[in-house]
């Protein structure tokens, strides 16, 4: 019997907040096909959503993503009528992993991970997309793959770099050691460490401050941090004039400036 995609990734919306919870605690939350279209539409509705101004992700039991459970995917070798042909490995970490990674790096919602356990493999990847990370001290993050064999997917090799420095990434994918909480937020993979019975509190208060922000400046803010890491000097104070030149559209904009001539906390719609 196939489990409902919607029983393994929990959804709900609160406070302008989208809180998106991998819940398969018996397999330590590997992710499967099933789950990760799911997390990919929930975070493409986040985007088209003006009700949504922030996103959470997060786990049930003890561990946030133990890595990819690919067992009963489409196309996958190994699997009924998945004789693997050239090609077929390309486009499965095209149309998986990659996907996955970049559907949080697209999101146009601040996106927070709550790491509540072992993130490991795609389960790191996931997390370190994320725009904050929040960590429960009993986390661990994994580059598994070595352990398997395995060359690094789901952005890994692009992600980590980004993060700690090509030498600390070498390390940290060539050993394939776990990376305690507090060592990762050392590194600056995670932003704050916290007693594990605070994470949810914790991101809840981060995640509804985000909602209450100018949204559309945080979104375009967001994806000029993130393009500034890909392109020249040049592109990027070309790209932060044009966001700039849009943004000063918005209503939040407006709502910013005169509240600052009047002397009031602004009260931003996401507009």
């Amino acid at each position: 019997m196939t489990a409902d995609p919607e029983d393994e990734v929990l959804h709900r919306t609160e406070n302008n907040v989208s809180w998106i919870t991998l819940n398969r605690p018996e397999a330590m939350n590997a992710v499967t096909w099933d789950q990760r279209e799911r997390v990919i539409a929930l975070l493409a509705e986040a985007s088209a959503d003006p009700a949504v101004r922030a996103v959470v992700v997060t786990a049930t039991g003890k561990g946030f993503c133990a890595g990819a459970d690919l067992r009963g995917s489409p196309g996958v070798p190994g699997s009924p009528g998945g004789e693997r042909v050239a090609g077929d490995v390309a486009r499965m970490i095209r149309l998986g992993a990659q996907r996955l990674i970049t559907a949080v790096l697209d999101c146009e919602k601040p996106v927070l991970a709550a790491v509540n356990g072992t993130a490991a493999g795609i389960g790191a990847h996931l997390a370190l997309a994320c725009d904050l990370v929040i960590a429960a001290e009993p986390a661990r993050f994994i580059e598994v793959f070595v352990r398997r064999g395995l060359v690094p997917d789901g952005g890994g090799a692009y992600l980590l770099p980004r993060l700690v420095g090509p030498q600390k990434a070498k390390e940290l994918m060539f050993f394939g050691d776990a990376v305690p909480a507090a060592e990762a937020q050392r590194l600056g993979l995670v932003n704050r460490v916290v007693a594990a019975e605070d994470l949810e509190a914790t991101a809840r208060a981060w995640a509804e401050r985000l909602a209450q922000g100018p949204t559309r400046a945080l979104a375009m803010t967001k994806q000029l941090v993130n393009a500034s890491l890909d392109g020249d000097r040049a592109a990027s104070l070309a790209a932060e004039a044009t966001a700039q030149e849009i943004n000063m559209g918005t209503a939040d904009a407006n709502e910013g400036v005169a509240s600052f001539v009047e002397r009031r906390t602004p009260k931003y719609l996401g507009r």
